[in-house]
């Protein structure tokens, strides 16, 4: 009997072709979804089908048999495999994060892409890290939080904007203290903690610097502490996620195309070189996403000294034209604008391992 899978955005994408990579005995058959708005009708040269068109398709007992891999972030697991069940489809496996990190590890090492940070020799000195989780003081409760280790520092976002003060007692920085754009974190989001970290904590690190979500960490072990100053690796990134047809899917789910052109403009204006490899590199299926990274200092430096003069330009040209704004535009473009400077910049010793999300 053949499989299918539930999801159709990029989770599914990977793990789609990871399994057809890793395990070609498991044949999936199709694509579920709840509903087909804003999702395609064909994936991968398979169809996508509403879950109740499925119901109709397959007989009681096939829909026993038949098993359904569930290929989307963790927070919607639950709630699909609740409507799995009520439609008949008793057979299932969510695939977790750790799994699907697992599962692009091995993708591309096969196909000789991203390599990982897991596959490197280890040395002999332990780098030293800070590392950063940003927390939103409307962030939702977790019902399984990360266990973070002692280089992991918390910082609450957006706290100009909120009058509540009781959660800067739980965190270790806030983003409004020195220099600090604590106000724009409506539209900035996670990146008014690379701007406070940028300006404020640099000079108190020693080897390497990082961002992670109070949700979400990058997947690191000791021994993985050992392999990054021995291999002279300057910037570690999570797997990259694949959108379909190319990466302008993900900002075209999320912002309005009069913003993403507004932000051209600017790409050009600031930055021509970067705008000559807009195309190709956009015309790629391979995302850094969630703005988590680990970087040398120095890098996490460069990096912020180009992605801020392009935001702030970008926010200052939508004001100038009268364009509507998003809420999270200037988050989301980040995101996009994070893969277009690692995949511009070829000469640096990138790796990579999985991204870990917690619900």
């Amino acid at each position: 009997m053949k499989s299918l899978m539930f999801g159709a955005k990029s989770v599914a994408i990977g793990t789609f072709r990871a399994l057809r990579m890793l395990q070609p005995e498991i044949q999936i058959s199709g694509f579920l979804v709840s509903s087909l708005k804003e999702n395609p009708r064909k994936l991968e040269g398979l169809p996508v089908m509403e879950l109740a068109e499925a119901s109709e398709k397959f007989s009681a007992e096939e829909k026993r048999k038949i098993c359904v891999y569930i290929a989307t972030p963790e927070i919607w697991h639950k709630q699909i495999i609740e409507s799995l069940l009520t439609f008949g489809f008793s057979n299932y496996r969510p695939i977790d994060s750790r799994t699907e990190a697992e599962w692009m590890e091995q993708y591309y090492a096969k196909m000789g892409r991203f390599p990982s940070l897991h596959s490197l020799p280890a040395g002999k000195e332990t780098a030293k890290f800070s590392i950063y989780a940003a927390r939103f003081y409307k962030d939702k409760k977790l019902e399984h939080p990360p266990v973070f280790p002692n280089y992991v520092s918390s910082i609450l976002l957006g706290c100009d904007g909120n009058s509540d003060k009781t959660l800067e007692d739980e965190v270790d920085f806030c983003d409004n203290r020195g220099d600090q754009i604590s106000t724009k974190n409506p539209d900035f989001c996670e990146m008014t903690a690379f701007y406070w970290i940028w300006k404020n904590r640099l000079p108190y690190i020693k080897d390497y610097v990082g961002i992670y979500h109070y949700r979400r960490m990058l997947d690191f072990t000791e021994e993985d502490r050992k392999r990054l100053l021995e291999n002279k690796v300057d910037v570690v990134l999570p797997f990259p996620m694949i959108h379909l047809p190319d990466i302008r899917e993900h900002h075209g789910r999320y912002m309005r195309e009069e913003e993403w052109q507004v932000m051209l403009m600017a790409l050009k204006e600031l930055y021509p070189e970067y705008a000559e490899r807009y195309e190709e590199i956009f015309s790629g299926v391979y995302l850094y996403n969630y703005n988590l990274i680990l970087a040398k200092k120095e890098v996490f430096a460069d990096y912020c000294g180009w992605v801020f003069p392009l935001l702030f330009r970008t926010e200052e040209l939508c004001v100038l034209k009268g364009v509507k704004k998003t809420g999270r535009y200037l988050a989301y473009m980040s995101e996009s604008l994070l893969t277009l400077y690692f995949l511009y910049h070829k000469e640096l010793n990138i790796y990579h391992t999985g991204r870990l999300l917690f619900t």
